[in-house]
């Protein structure tokens, strides 16, 4: 794939993402405002008919307290009175009733005959005389309800607000019909006048804490429809009022875990097509020096060849001796290369295939070290060992792990801009092993040192054009510690060295 496609598809798919979170959280916003603009009216509907409550129970107390007292004795014997013609009213009506007799025989027919002893029309002058009555009476009462409310209007300018409103009724009134609005959050009020100072507060079970929160305060005005020089307002707070508007949305959090899925699934894409975009270079680098190297043995053994088949070439003993240790030497030369391509099988195998045995690694390190002197001395460089390792006893494989300790050491020969001074120590910590290769070479950038182990990777070289390989050897180096259950590590500085420490477990501590 690609540069510019890569790069195509993820602005296309930031761009949908971040599309994707504004709706969302336009979308969260919109719901949010629809909770809390619902929760205000009923909350303002509530306080509203706490507040008409309040007035009717005074409006009544005081009628109550009016119609029982001493002041409205004239008021009562008048409604005496009235009760003395209510039942004088009735001995007439009876015996009115008691004229209009009736025979045997006429209670036995089907027709009523009324007598008009007293005039025509009895009945209906007898209603009409009736609701004039009542017409008086009401008229009456309504006049002293009017002089009752008079005089309540007089007073109501005089009388403080704690003198009008019972406050533990209020609280009684006040929570069912929040309770009846569909309000059941924890809440506290208070009274205060013009000034808003203080007349009463109730802060029921909320913490002092919580009730000093000065967001989300609702106000009614007590006696709304009263124009008074002692007007005073309630005043609910809810504090818990942002939880309920969020425990509201629970409802959009299975869309928000799926938003936060969808990120995470492209970040780590993102991420993947980046890695893939790398290795896939790492791999054309590979298969391009990979090339080069097998194509220069194969050319020198194939011009080799020709000069045996030329027979313009003399076959002097010396020359086919020539001959036939360029073809060993570049057949060898061969042979390694593509040992190394075959260690690529190694990485893609999950399972162990190592062939572990009792070795003595004090032992296996002198024979290699002895091995590979005669490289570093040809080349005016000097190699040096410190074997204090007391417990050198592990279960390693042979021809792997020594594999291991060589490809380090080549690694310090070709990487070294002068006479190479390696020193190669072992000791013991904690029934661990530790096996350290120090060289005084050209050294590792701080940013190689962090992939130096991956596959395919190559440290720049800078001037040393000669150094060539496929990016295997540390990766293989890694796999196989692994494999041991041991641990590596590279310490290096620039043009100072590298060290490299290998830790693996001794055979006390390897459990099988």
């Amino acid at each position: 794939m690609k540069k510019a496609t890569i790069w195509i598809l993820i602005i296309s798919m930031a761009l949908t993402f971040v599309g994707l979170i504004l709706l969302q959280a336009r979308y969260l916003r919109i719901n949010a405002e629809m909770i809390e603009n619902q929760f205000n009216e009923n909350v303002q509907r509530s306080l509203f008919q706490t507040v008409s409550l309040v007035e009717e129970n005074e409006a009544l107390e005081y009628l109550e307290q009016t119609l029982e007292g001493d002041n409205y004795s004239v008021a009562q014997n008048k409604l005496l009175n009235m009760d003395a013609q209510n039942i004088k009213l009735k001995s007439n009506i009876d015996s009115m009733a008691g004229n209009l007799k009736l025979t045997s025989e006429q209670l036995n027919r089907p027709s009523i005959r009324l007598k008009t002893r007293h005039g025509k029309s009895t009945i209906e002058e007898t209603s009409r005389y009736l609701q004039d009555k009542f017409k008086q009476n009401f008229s009456r009462s309504k006049t002293i309800l009017d002089q009752a409310v008079f005089r309540w209007m007089k007073e109501i300018d005089e009388k403080e607000i704690s003198e009008r409103v019972n406050f533990e009724d209020l609280d009684g009134i006040l929570d069912k019909v929040l309770v009846n609005n569909g309000v059941n959050l924890p809440f506290s009020y208070s009274i205060v006048d013009k000034q808003g100072k203080i007349i009463y507060n109730c802060h029921k079970d909320i913490k002092q804490s919580e009730v000093n929160i000065q967001n989300n305060i609702y106000t009614q005005k007590l006696f709304p429809f009263e124009e008074s020089n002692k007007a005073a307002y309630l005043q609910v707070t809810f504090p818990t009022k942002q939880n309920y508007i969020l425990s509201s949305m629970n409802l959009l959090l299975p869309s928000l875990a799926l938003v936060t899925i969808i990120l995470c699934i492209f970040i780590v894409a993102i991420i993947i097509i980046f890695k893939q975009k790398q290795l896939n270079n790492m791999k054309n680098d590979f298969v391009n020096n990979m090339t080069h190297e097998l194509k220069t043995p194969i050319s020198s053994i194939s011009l080799a060849s020709q000069m045996l088949q030329d027979p313009g070439v003399g076959k002097t003993p010396e020359i086919l001796k020539h001959i036939s240790k360029v073809i060993h030497d570049e057949t060898k030369r061969l042979s390694l290369q593509v040992e190394k391509v075959l260690q690529m099988a190694i990485f893609e195998k999950d399972k162990s295939m190592l062939k572990l045995n009792e070795l003595a690694i004090n032992s296996l390190i002198s024979d290699i070290v002895n091995n590979f002197s005669l490289k570093v001395t040809s080349k005016g460089g000097k190699i040096t060992y410190k074997l204090n390792a007391t417990n050198d006893l592990a279960l390693v494989d042979e021809v792997h792990f020594t594999n291991v300790i060589f490809n380090l050491m080549d690694n310090a020969l070709k990487y070294s801009d002068k006479p190479l001074l390696l020193t190669v120590e072992t000791w013991n910590e904690k029934d661990n092993l530790l096996i350290s290769i120090e060289d005084n070479g050209i050294g590792i950038n701080k940013e190689d040192v962090k992939r130096i182990f991956e596959k395919f990777y190559r440290v720049s070289t800078g001037n040393l054009h000669n150094v060539k390989g496929f990016g295997l050897g540390l990766a293989y180096v890694k796999k196989i510690v692994t494999e041991h259950r041991g641990s590596i590590k590279v310490e290096s500085e620039l043009n100072i060295g590298t060290k490299f420490i290998i830790t693996i477990p001794t055979l006390k501590n390897y459990e099988l």
